[in-house]
């Protein structure tokens, strides 16, 4: 253990020495090496910092499904008697993460796209391709005639992609439907996979995605009049408890800030978190809209001033970055990385995945990219993809190992948490624990 590291586990855990507490636990973990991500092990302070917030040679305690107590190695061993075997995992020195958590996906969608991946490959745009009905819109077609049964059938795949790699919790997004029933089928798929894999799914509303096929008009610009219904929808769709926060397309191919502010002011009504898809493909000031009402996240952000991010410092409003979508497009605007880093804005990592510009089921790959593409260190990607990519769905009890969050951790085989991004197509994993019960990892 490093000097700094042995310091905070004496300071802030070798006080425990209550009996009845040390053998009241559900389950213990020991000989653990812990990336914590959290600021009470040295994690992201500004003085002292300790990477990845690590801890070695510790213990947790779990009780309810949550972390009840983590310590030293050395100080449960003298308690291990008053448990069953069936109650220790001993990891043998193995790394520990918080489980991770894909914070931006599409993953609920109909269809195949792989030929605009054949057309870009020629030398089609994303703008040529949406011109020519292709794009969202054809996701749409795909989708609208699905049955729910066989959205659930090809969506689960793609989860399932994502839960092997460590993902114990995604936001699944709409808005490949662009009209009511579709919309309620997509979000009814979203919760119905997070209660078959007993894994948190965060469901977003994101009707105001693309203009559907039945309000272009060649004479007249009907997106106002398809904003209107999208406003409409969302209080349905709410009262239904399928909707746990809102998101838009804010962009020069899709729709303007003064239409997302009206879907924004629906949310506000209603209690609703808001976030953006914004500054992907030009900047119209998206990410400070988002930041005026004190958003999760603003999402892409190749496109995004230092003005506005100033904005989203104020309003601790998580950038959201997605190399996924960078890579598959060939975009060479890279996200302004060092202004985000030096107004501090937190910065989550996450896949995208969706059929058209990010069609990527690895959340371990998206870190790499964030490292390759981005320039992000190791500790910030792997951040990104926990503690704040919690913060951008607004989950306080998740994305850190921490006295009161929740038991959702990955067990790995691998040398250092570095490992997690260093490495290419070798998913490490030994062990996923979702709220304090090991689960399968096949």
């Amino acid at each position: 253990m490093n000097h700094s590291s042995a310091q905070i586990l004496e300071k802030s855990i070798n006080t425990t020495d209550d009996k009845d507490i040390l053998t009241s636990f559900d389950h213990i973990i020991i000989n653990a090496n812990l990336a914590t991500f959290s600021a009470q092990y040295g994690f992201g302070i500004c003085t002292n910092s300790i990477p990845y917030g690590q801890l070695n040679n510790a213990a947790i305690g779990i009780k309810n499904s949550s972390i009840a107590w983590i310590g030293g190695h050395n100080q449960i061993t003298a308690h291990l008697p008053n448990y069953q075997h069936h109650q220790i995992t001993d990891v043998d020195g193995k790394w520990i993460t918080p489980g991770l958590i894909d914070c931006h996906t599409h993953i609920v969608y109909g269809g195949n796209r792989s030929n605009e991946f054949e057309a870009r490959l020629t030398g089609a745009s994303y703008q040529d391709i949406a011109a020519q009905g292709g794009g969202i819109v054809s996701t749409v077609t795909a989708t609208r005639a699905a049955s729910i049964e066989s959205l659930f059938a090809q969506s689960e795949k793609r989860l399932l992609a994502l839960m092997k790699e460590g993902v114990t919790s995604i936001e699944i997004k709409s808005g490949y439907g662009l009209d009511l029933d579709t919309e309620r089928k997509m979000l009814t798929v979203a919760r119905q996979l997070g209660e078959k894999y007993n894994i948190h799914v965060s469901t977003t509303y994101l009707a105001a995605h693309a203009l559907p096929p039945e309000y272009k008009s060649h004479m007249q610009d009907r997106s106002d009049d398809y904003i209107e219904q999208v406003c409409e929808w969302l209080p349905i769709l709410h009262s239904e408890g399928l909707v746990d926060a809102v998101d838009g397309f804010c962009e020069n191919i899709a729709f303007s800030t003064e239409q997302i502010r009206r879907v924004f002011e629906v949310a506000r009504v209603l209690g609703l978190p808001v976030k953006l898809h914004s500054e992907q493909l030009s900047d119209i000031g998206g990410s400070a809209l988002v930041a005026e009402y004190k958003g999760l996240s603003s999402d892409h952000l190749e496109h995004l001033s230092e003005d506005d991010i100033k904005k989203m410092a104020a309003s601790d409003t998580v950038a959201v970055l997605l190399p996924g979508a960078f890579y598959t497009l060939r975009d060479t605007k890279l996200p302004p990385i060092e202004a985000l880093r030096r107004h501090q804005v937190p910065m989550a990592v996450s896949t995208d995945c969706n059929p058209g510009t990010s069609p990527l089921t690895s959340l371990l790959l998206a870190m790499n990219m964030g490292c390759t593409l981005f320039y992000l260190t190791t500790e910030e990607v792997l951040a990104g993809s926990t503690v704040y990519a919690a913060q951008a769905l607004g989950l306080s009890n998740k994305g850190k190992i921490e006295v009161g969050c929740d038991a959702d951790l990955v067990l790995w085989d691998i040398a250092r948490p570095a490992d997690l991004a260093y490495q290419m197509g070798l998913n490490p994993i030994n062990g996923i624990m979702v709220q304090g019960k090991w689960r399968e990892t096949v």
